[in-house]
């Protein structure tokens, strides 16, 4: 457990010390002015902020060349994504979207995720997950079900490893199965849910032990500053994402919920969409009552959302309740 321990007294050896040297940070020999760390009175300790993920992914590479192939690799997973994609795109429109989508994932590949080293890993998480979420909708396989939404539970909740707020990706999921289940009322919600859940919590505990050894409780953050003030709307933070790239992407990927939840919500695409509209609501209320502005916050929820849909969108299923009949609306007595 002593390599989640980010104490800033365990740089003996002042490599950080000297790296901030070499950049000319003032005051890079006193541990209290070191930057993206917090202090914890409690502990007596001062603290790195960030989770252990993005610093665990870099670890898989070479030292002093982390970086570069970091975003490569990134890069070839959304082409690889979009390439996928392409292969079940069967019309001349669904073809020409899926390209127009691939470019602009790759793109993001480069701006804005390159402000965050957090943001590349997130993005194949995104990806993925993506993916996956509307595979599992396609399926009528209870077994296949239980087993794709352990494993999306477990990728959100490892992503909160690199980024904290990755944790509100999970909220459509949490309650579309919650309704879904008080909705229905079979053993198959009720598992559906439950894997999701546990494999979330499983997910998180890397994060969870970090955050107990560098601030003393699992539930405690190791953020402070601005980033830990309460939320409240603010002029100045919402015209931020009003004029960026962000609010288009998030304008996108409602509208395109809109669509398809228009055409029915009991079908694959149906229920992945609502999956995606209550993940859009909450992180949307997140971020706009989030006292900072960064050009790359809504990103992830974004790019879950757009790899979702698009994938439901070229593989409309529409299986019926018969064929899920886990779907099915309550019997009336």
């Amino acid at each position: 457990m002593h390599g989640l321990d980010t104490d800033i007294a365990r740089d003996d050896d002042k490599y950080f010390a000297n790296r901030l040297k070499q950049i000319g940070y003032p005051a890079w020999n006193d541990p209290a002015a070191a930057p993206c760390h917090t202090p914890m009175p409690a502990l007596k300790k001062i603290v790195m902020q960030y989770p252990p993920g993005t610093g665990l992914v870099m670890a898989a590479f070479p030292g002093g060349f982390q970086i570069i192939p970091l975003y490569m690799l990134t890069s070839i997973v959304a082409f690889g994504f979009a390439l996928l994609a392409l292969v079940r795109a069967s019309t001349l429109p669904a073809i020409l979207l899926t390209a127009a989508f691939g470019d602009v994932a790759v793109y993001l590949m480069i701006n804005p995720t390159k402000a965050s080293y957090s943001m590349a890993p997130t993005m194949i998480v995104c990806a993925l997950a993506g993916f996956l979420t509307a595979k599992l909708f396609a399926s009528g396989a209870p077994r296949q079900r239980l087993l794709l939404t352990a494993i999306i539970g477990l990728l959100i909740g490892f992503s909160v490893s690199f980024r904290l707020p990755n944790l509100f990706l999970s909220a459509g999921y949490a309650l579309y199965f919650l309704v879904m289940f008080l909705r229905v009322r079979s053993k198959q919600t009720f598992l559906e849910g439950l894997a999701f859940g546990v494999a979330f919590l499983i997910g998180l505990v890397p994060t969870l032990a970090a955050n107990a050894i560098n601030a003393g409780s699992p539930f405690a953050t190791t953020y402070g500053g601005i980033d830990a003030v309460p939320p409240g709307l603010d002029a100045t933070v919402l015209m931020s994402y009003l004029g960026d790239l962000q609010f288009i992407l998030l304008l996108i990927a409602a509208g395109w919920s809109a669509l398809i939840l228009r055409a029915g919500y009991r079908d694959g695409p149906g229920q992945a969409a609502l999956v995606v509209a209550g993940n859009l609501a909450v992180n949307i209320i997140f971020f706009m009552t989030h006292p900072v502005f960064t050009p790359y916050y809504t990103i992830p929820i974004s790019m879950l959302s757009l790899w979702t849909l698009l994938f439901a969108t070229l593989k409309p299923y529409g299986e019926t309740a018969a064929e899920n009949p886990h779907l099915a609306r309550p019997a009336k007595a």
